[in-house]
């Protein structure tokens, strides 16, 4: 018979609990235990000069030295922020909240970070359409570069949130006119509820407004309220609700041109601290392999081949699509004037053909019956397929409007009309450094009366982008 063993929990005998020796059973060589916990903590050997000139230690008792596990070449000492590390998101949330362990909440906004001017989420309100949406792109540029890792919203109307595709520095972008007088009631609280909950460090605001929409501003709960007031009594009340205001040159900002947003660019890129000014960035647009790939096959099924047609844009039209600037109300021709322009491109034996973009499809039978019915048309209303088209074609014959912009954006060979010297100088600054862009002005003031000869001259200088074709071996 087998005697039955014990378990190896049961087997082990407990230790008995151990007791203090005795000091007569004590050996000599055992070193006296201490407890360190418990010991004073010794004053380290680098004395900060300003504590080593002390001649009182009890003027402050709580100076043990520099600590050296604290970073004083960091953040604190000024400088551009760092970015933060971020945490992963959350999948199941379609805001993309990040996830915090149990117990521990979200820091929105410390003293340390208001101190500094950290700015981590900020949200632009852009007033107006495509084109000064478009002209927006350098200020969303300058918040990336002088605030690295900052998030950047948009706030803009329906046609202006088109835009925003083309521009990858942006999170989001939500639907609300902010130029509409009269709001419905649930669209502003709607609309004010989305910022407060998305805690914003700094709200920009392009629309020239006075006490109302700085009190819209204030009620965002952003930390810092920039926008723009009336140049006239209109403004009165507005900057008690904004930390930074600027002064419109005129109502309508618009008429300032490519540099309608000079005021808030020199102040964005302001030195500060250890940060040198920060230069305006060109304007400059990125487009998707999906979208160009669309647009790719709609321009191909309107009988043209890619880098050999010419974007016409321009035409006269009432339509909300035709994206001309509000600073420039003659800026658009009737198509009698195209006729006579397309006959110079179909002409010059280069096989280049002219391609009309209409902003709306009612415009398609007086291009047929005026220009011609073999004439390719194709109806494009969204800024993103426009950068597109352009981009794919051999260049641009366009009036002030936003293709004018597009092309220049995308280093495309371009033709401006404009209605004088003025507003060309005003809307296009930098054309003396783009080889590529020829401006053609009216001698009159109006834009109906411009040299069709020196527009065809221009065109003609437009070549086919070269094929490449791979040889067989």
């Amino acid at each position: 018979m087998q005697t039955p063993t014990m378990s190896t929990s049961m087997a082990t005998p407990t230790p008995p609990r151990a007791t203090a020796p005795s000091p007569a059973n004590k050996p000599l060589a055992a070193a006296p235990r201490q407890c360190h916990h418990l010991l004073p903590r010794r004053r380290p050997r680098c004395v900060s000069a300003s504590s080593a000139k002390k001649k009182n230690p009890w003027l402050d008792p709580f100076d043990d030295g520099p600590d050296e596990d604290f970073d004083y070449q960091g953040v604190f000492s000024g400088g551009k922020q760092e970015e933060d590390p971020r945490p992963p998101e959350d999948p199941d949330n379609p805001y993309g909240f990040l996830r915090f362990p149990m117990g521990y909440n979200p820091e929105l906004d410390s003293l340390a970070s208001k101190v500094r001017g950290d700015v981590r989420r900020a949200c632009c309100v852009v007033s107006g359409g495509v084109y000064e949406n478009v002209l927006f792109f350098p200020v969303v540029q300058m918040l990336k570069d002088r605030y690295p890792g900052v998030l950047v919203d948009i706030v803009a109307s329906a046609r202006g949130k088109q835009v925003y595709e083309m521009c990858k520095n942006v999170r989001y972008a939500n639907v609300y006119d902010p130029d509409d007088e009269w709001p419905e009631p649930a669209e502003y609280t709607h609309e004010l509820g989305v910022l407060k909950n998305r805690y914003y460090d700094m709200i920009l605001s392009t629309k020239v407004g006075g006490l109302g929409h700085s009190l819209f501003l204030f009620m965002s709960s952003a930390r810092d309220k920039v926008g723009y007031v009336y140049p006239d009594v209109n403004r009165v009340g507005a900057g008690l609700f904004l930390d930074e205001m600027f002064e419109a040159p005129s109502a309508n900002l618009s008429e300032g041109g490519y540099h309608m947003y000079k005021e808030m660019l020199d102040w964005i890129g302001r030195p500060r601290k250890n940060v040198p000014r920060q230069p305006t960035p060109p304007l400059r647009v990125s487009i998707s392999k999906k979208l160009r790939a669309y647009v790719e096959d709609k321009y191909n099924r309107a009988g043209v081949e890619k880098g050999k047609y010419v974007v016409v844009h321009g035409i006269a039209s009432d339509s909300v699509a035709n994206m001309k600037s509000r600073g420039d109300d003659d800026c658009l021709l009737p198509l009698e004037h195209w006729a006579e322009i397309t006959k110079a491109i179909s002409a010059d034996g280069k096989g280049l053909k002219p391609l009309f973009v209409i902003p709306h499809e009612k415009h398609r039978d007086d291009i047929e019956e005026i220009v011609g019915e073999d004439t390719n048309i194709l109806f494009i209303t969204t800024p993103g397929q426009l950068t597109c088209l352009i981009n794919d074609s051999a260049g641009v014959v366009a009036t002030n409007t936003a293709a004018v912009q597009l092309a220049n954006a995308r280093d495309v060979p371009c033709v401006a009309l404009f209605s004088s010297a003025e507003k060309a100088k005003l809307f296009l600054p930098y054309v003396e450094d783009k080889a590529s862009c020829t401006v053609v002005t009216s001698a009159t003031g109006k834009l109906i009366d411009i040299d069709l000869e020196a527009v065809k001259k221009a065109v003609n200088d437009f070549e086919p982008a070269p094929s490449f074709a791979l040889t067989p071996v």
